[in-house]
Formats: structure tokens, sequence, C-alpha cells
């Protein structure tokens, strides 16, 4: 539909005004050529890589040669595959629609009360950190709690209740994933004319004039429904993330169902891949000052990426199991224990660090010792000045993303827990070592932008990226 002139220049007006006072805090405003590409590298392949590692398993028993291999010898077409895939079935949609709805009910309606009870728990009503138009949100911290009331509820039904199977997930695993698509496409296309049309801040929406761009990024900092129902904070944390652990559940029970055993590699990813979730809902109010929250604008990556991504590509581990189980000896699982506890620990506490450091201005210790930092100043868009400090001491000496080393160690952890036969299993690795390294440099331009020279005071007083002394 074609806008009226007075509004498309009121539209415009709005763009330049914001662009002119943001500068390139946060998602870029304009789109290069290889920007481009990757957007529509992402658009049109992402759901098809889902597709394929999710049937390869069905279909081939976890193999990602033995599809292709089929199709270019001929044995297959592509239609046969396809013909072969489960579609969407009725039993899923309603599976679907009732766990959704389930979530947004213990989102919006039940407030939090771990905090109340949970030493060192921060929970209830927390502030955001400050937009780039100077807007401080609130949010009702409850993940944990929703967490818990979620898996108490699937451990009376497995238990006494027995009003559907532990292996419902995986016996519906290929029709949730068309449920999946369906929100994630939706949430992500809703998103978009939101910004457009009616904005929930209007001044920390971006437009680039590209489609793709827009769509894949997002135009909305922090698009919001009513108060409380923030869209980045549930679909980061919920239903995928809350999902996780009930996904690696389903698989064990399936697991068990099939061989009458659950293995020491299929109990090692639930415990490891258990303990991150754990601790994503426990930080839940730290999560609130990360990238995902302080940067990124609500688009297709985070929409769909949330909705489908995450919840079928981060549980491949279990997922690989239940067709391959692998009882490991006792050295590969303790090795593999001990290299997952340790990237927790590190990653656990080069956030806690950071945390400490913001929480008390710095005036506190690190290792013994007052840490170190450098102070840095940015703007926002109504031109209010504000101060910063860039801890230099700590873990944050050794590297400036440590936290994300301890994440790959922990990610190389599930993947070694299945042992050595597929490449399936491994994905995991590759994918957060290109995410995570993509991230360092996403972080440090938009810092660079956000504080210019002292932020190349703060790269030269720590040089390494990831790994001390390489990167």
């Amino acid at each position: 539909k074609e806008k009226k002139p007075a509004e498309g220049r009121k539209h415009q007006n709005m763009q330049n005004d914001t662009k002119v006072s943001q500068g390139q805090w946060g998602r870029a405003w304009e789109v290069d050529w290889f920007s481009l590409a990757s957007i529509l590298f992402l658009l049109m392949f992402a759901p098809l890589i889902v597709y394929y590692f999710i049937m390869s398993c069905a279909q081939y028993q976890c193999s990602l040669t033995d599809p292709l291999l089929d199709l270019l010898t001929g044995n297959k077409h592509l239609s046969d595959i396809w013909n072969s895939t489960s579609t969407l079935t009725y039993r899923a949609a309603v599976i679907y629609s009732l766990w959704v709805t389930f979530q947004v009910v213990l989102y919006l309606f039940i407030p939090d009360f771990c905090h109340k009870f949970l030493p060192g728990y921060v929970g209830g009503v927390q502030e955001g950190a400050i937009t780039p138009a100077g807007v401080v949100n609130k949010y009702e911290i409850n993940g944990l709690q929703a967490w818990i009331i979620t898996h108490v509820l699937w451990f009376a039904n497995a238990s006494c209740c027995h009003l559907f199977s532990p292996t419902i997930i995986f016996a519906n695993w290929i029709p949730l994933l068309w449920c999946a698509n369906i929100l994630g496409y939706a949430v992500s296309t809703f998103a978009m004319i939101k910004g457009y049309f009616f904005p929930t801040n209007a001044k920390d929406c971006k437009f680039t004039g590209n489609f793709f761009y827009d769509y894949m990024m997002g135009i909305e900092f922090n698009p919001r429904i009513g108060k409380w129902f923030d869209f980045k904070l549930f679909f980061n944390g919920r239903p995928g993330i809350v999902a996780w652990t009930l996904i690696n559940l389903s698989f064990a029970a399936k697991q068990q169902e099939l061989y009458g055993q659950v293995t020491n590699s299929m109990i090692l990813v639930n415990v490891l891949q258990g303990i991150y979730v754990l601790d994503f809902f426990w930080n839940e109010a730290w999560y609130l000052k990360t990238i995902d929250i302080c940067h990124d604008h609500f688009g297709w990556y985070l929409g769909w990426g949330d909705c489908v991504w995450l919840p079928y590509l981060y549980t491949l581990q279990g997922l690989y199991l239940v067709y391959h189980p692998v009882q490991l000896c006792t050295a590969h699982a303790i090795g593999v224990l001990m290299l997952g506890l340790l990237g927790y620990y590190i990653f656990r506490m080069t956030n806690h660090q950071k945390d400490l450091f913001r929480r008390t201005s710095g005036n506190c210790r690190i290792w013994g010792k007052k840490p170190q930092y450098i102070e840095c100043s940015y703007t926002s868009v109504d031109g209010t000045k504000y101060h910063s400090k860039l801890m230099t001491s700590g873990f944050w000496g050794w590297a400036r993303h440590f936290n994300y080393t301890g994440d790959l160690m922990g990610s190389l952890a599930y993947c070694l827990a299945c042992g050595f036969e597929h490449l399936l299993p491994y994905f995991y690795i590759i994918y957060m070592t290109i995410l995570l390294t993509h991230r360092c440099l996403r972080d440090e331009h938009r810092c660079g932008s956000k504080y210019g020279k002292d932020w190349k005071r703060y790269t030269a007083a720590v040089p390494y990226r990831l790994l001390p002394g390489v990167f």
C-alpha cells in the first residue's frame, strides 16, 4: 500500500534524525554487499540446514553424506526424501500451541517468587541496560521459576500422572519442526510490521531501506506488547531454552525405551547442557546486559533463530545418541566431564568478574586485588553523555572475550561425549566457533563505534580476543 506523502516525509525525517543522533551504536545503518550476501544466504539456507540435519537422523541414521550420495547416484530424488518426511499434524500443532501458551502464562502472569527464598538469586522486576535512545526498560525476571514449574510438572507426569509419554517430543520431532518454523516466521514478520507502523520506541528503531537486512536483523530494538511482554527476553529465554532440557530428557527416555538403558554419554549430555541452561536462568538478570539484549534488534535472526535453530540444532547430541547409543569408557567419560566443568567454570567466573565489577563500579577485588580498568564515555540519542569503565584485569585481562573461550570448551565437551563415528554431533562446536568469533567481531565493531578512542586504549591494554597469545 502506497504511503501518503505527509506520512512518508514524517517517516523519513524520523529515520534521518535518529540516524544523525545515534551514529553506529547498535546494528548497521547501511548494508554493504558482503552483509547483504550473508543475509540472503542465511535466509535461504538456514531453514534447509536444520531440515537436512533432522532428516538425516530420521531417514539415514544421522549420516550427513548418505543423503547426498543417494541424490548424486540417482538412487533417490529430492521428492523421495521429501515424501518420506513427516508432515505437520494436528497433534503436533496442539502440543506446540499449548507449550507456547503455557510459557506465555508463566512469563506474564506469575510474578517471580524464587528470589524470596533462594540466596544469591536475582529475580523479580529488574532494569535493563540503557538503550541507544536513552531508555531503561524494566523486566520481570522469572525464567528460573518458569523452568522449575515446567520440569516439576514434567517429572510429575512421568512418575505418576502418565498423561503423556516422556518420549512425546521425540515422537513428534519433525511435525513440531514445522510448528516452530510457523511461529518463527510469524513473529519475525509481525516484528517488522510493528517496527514500521507502531513501534514501542521510534527513536530506538533502525531502517536501512533494504528489506532483507531489516527483516533479518530487525528494526525495533525492544519491541513490546503492553508493559511487560518483551519480544527479545521472551523468545531468547523461552520457549526454546526451557524446552532444551525437556528435549534432552525426551531423548533419554527414548533411549531407555529402545535399548533398556540410558548410556553414560546421554547422561553427560543431559547433565552438562542442563548446567548451562540452569546457569542461564539463574543469571537471567545478568543476561539483560549481554549483546542479545543490549545491541541486537529483534528480527528473523532472533525470532526464527530462537524458535527453530536453538531447540533443533543445540540438541543434536541427544538426538544422535538415540540413533547411536555410546557407552564411554571411564577415562573418556571423566575427561568429557572435566572439560565440560572447566569450561563452565571459566565461562561463569569470567562473567561473574564482569558483573561484580559493574555492580560495584570497580570497588571490589578480583583475584585478591583491586581491578584495573580504563575510563570511557559514550553519548545517547538525546545527547546525554554517559561514563563507563572497561576492566583490564582478572580473566578480562587475559582476553577481551574469555567467557566465550569457556563456552567453547563446554561446547566441545558435548560433542566429545558422542564418540568419533559421525560428524553430525560435531556440528555444534563448529557452529559455536564461527558464531562466537563473529560475535567477537560484531561486539568490537559496536564498541569501537560507541566508545571511540577509548576503545582503542582498551584493545591496546588487552590485545587478544579469545586465546591469549593466539587470537
